[in-house]
């Protein structure tokens, strides 16, 4: 036994190794070390990428806490921020911000709570000024837009500075004669206006059917009645103008000149009161873009006009019987003066057709409806469009004033018709007149306390003025109501029908 026996054994020192093994893990394989299974699984390992021999990296684990802590003081700067970031608790405004900012308005199953709170977690991202900032673009790239939708208006011909100064000096003098009318009415008794409001209205739901005369072998689109209430003209689909003597309904003339659908036929404010037989007493229009103009005395057009490209539906005389203004599918509106016997204004405005055109009881204004739906007030002095009558959800086919000066009603297409107010410059009331379009609304041309409407559900119907309530029913047409008149002396109602007849109306 030797002396070595007894001491105690010498601990096996591990060795670590830094670095890649690749170098060492070659030699031992160049020399055969270790048993075939021991290189057979270090090569499986290898294969499955379990052992790395590729490079000596190394990861930075102080590195990767630093980016960690600066994440998460990141979201610690950013929760502070939200908490003090003042959000509206309007959902709607919500709802726009949301929307300038390009992110979704709404996600399923968020509430306006959820929806609020998102809103802030995105400001406190981007900052609140990339809500400012998305504001004033929107405000920018609406700029252009208001910029194109405005009216615009160009330099006219010494004409039509002659003919506006003309109208000026022939309103102004008819608007005072009507506002000191209107005040001597004032100064009138409440009681006695009551009475005699109460006797008109007893007077108006007694109108009946007075007469019923077939007009023609088509549809009769419009009538009108003269100045002087002793005739009416009749204008169809045909074709053919006829004219009727009132009340006896005979025919007088059949005139012949159109060759297609006539819109309307009007009298000249003067004719059968003090313009001669020979001289313009009426104008017509059709389909085809013609104009004519007619004497009593003949069943031949005097005179055409020419210059519309499209159908050409309403013409309308100026009160004053100088000016005609016609209505073109082409969105535009024209005023003739047939003195000087040419155009003087060619005035667009509407985004469609132009359908119907009346003048105000002054002269001073023109108004016009259009299939846009819109209305449109023009200052025929200045040439501005004073107001825009925006309410509607269908096109627009008729339009009237009141002969009190402030009031203008509008039929439409979305079966209502709507009462302005030149005063306020809105809408003052919206009537639920019938179950159809309304082709046509009238005032009552002298004093204007009731308004007439006609539509397609085959009836025309009498409002108040004002109330707005109904009077009366006429019922009795077979076809749609596609024109109605009263005559100038307030006895007599006309409607003409698609049925091809045309009715008048009378109190008993």
């Amino acid at each position: 036994m030797s002396d070595d026996e007894g001491a105690p054994p010498m601990a096996k020192k591990s060795r670590i190794y830094y670095g890649s093994l690749e170098e060492r893990e070659r030699e031992r394989l160049s020399k055969g070390a270790g048993s075939s299974l021991g290189r057979e699984a270090v090569r499986a390992g290898i294969d499955a990428g379990n052992i790395n021999l590729a490079s000596g990296e190394a990861f930075d684990l102080e590195d990767h806490v630093s980016e960690r802590q600066a994440e998460v003081l990141a979201e610690f700067e950013r929760r502070k921020r939200a908490r003090q970031i003042n959000v509206s608790t309007d959902d709607s405004e919500v709802k726009a911000c949301l929307r300038a900012l390009g992110e979704p308005i709404t996600l399923f199953g968020e509430g306006p709570a959820e929806r609020r709170e998102r809103l802030r977690n995105i400001l406190s991202v981007v900052g609140t000024d990339a809500l400012k900032k998305s504001k004033k673009e929107d405000d920018k790239s609406k700029r252009p837009q208001d910029e194109f939708q405005q009216t615009w208006y160009h330099e006219g011909p010494e004409t039509l500075k002659a003919a506006r100064l003309w109208l000026a000096r022939y309103s102004l003098p008819r608007a005072m004669e009507r506002l000191e009318e209107a005040r001597k009415l004032k100064e009138v008794p409440e009681a006695s206006r009551t009475a005699r409001q109460q006797e008109r209205h007893t007077t108006l739901r007694g109108l009946n059917n007075f007469c019923s005369q077939i007009g023609d072998d088509r549809p009769i689109s419009s009538c009108q009645f003269s100045p002087n209430s002793k005739l009416l003209v009749t204008a169809s689909w045909s074709g053919l103008c006829k004219l009727w003597s009132v009340p006896d309904c005979s025919l007088i003339r059949t005139l012949r000149g159109h060759n297609t659908n006539v819109g309307a036929m009007s009298f000249h404010p003067q004719a059968t009161v003090s313009l001669d037989e020979k001289d313009v007493n009426m104008a017509s229009c059709a389909a085809d873009g013609s104009v004519k103009l007619w004497s009593l005395d003949s069943d031949e057009p005097v005179a055409d006009i020419e210059g519309h490209t499209a159908r050409v539906a309403r013409v309308s005389w100026h009160p004053s019987g100088r000016f005609l203004g016609t209505t073109c599918y082409d969105h535009s509106w024209r005023l003739w003066d047939l003195e000087a016997q040419e155009e003087i204004l060619h005035q667009e405005g509407h985004s469609k057709g132009v359908h119907d055109i009346a003048f105000h009881p002054d002269g001073s204004l023109a108004g016009t409806g259009g299939l846009d739906a819109f209305g449109r007030l023009w200052d025929l002095r200045t040439g501005r469009c004073i107001m825009f009558l925006e309410g509607h959800l269908k096109e627009i086919y008729g339009l009237s004033f009141s002969p009190n000066g402030f009031h203008v009603a509008t039929g439409s297409g979305d079966h209502t018709c709507k009462v302005w107010d030149l005063r306020q410059r809105k809408c003052i009331y919206t009537i639920p007149a019938h179950q159809n379009l309304l082709s046509g609304v009238k005032f009552q041309p002298t004093d204007g306390h009731y308004l007439l409407t006609g539509a397609y559900d085959n009836t025309a119907k009498v409002w108040t003025h004002p109330g707005w309530s109904p009077l009366k029913t006429l019922a009795g047409h077979e076809g749609k109501v596609m024109g109605l008149d009263i005559s100038l002396d307030g006895q007599l109602i006309a409607t003409c029908s698609y049925d091809r007849t045309f009715k008048l109306w009378m109190s008993e």
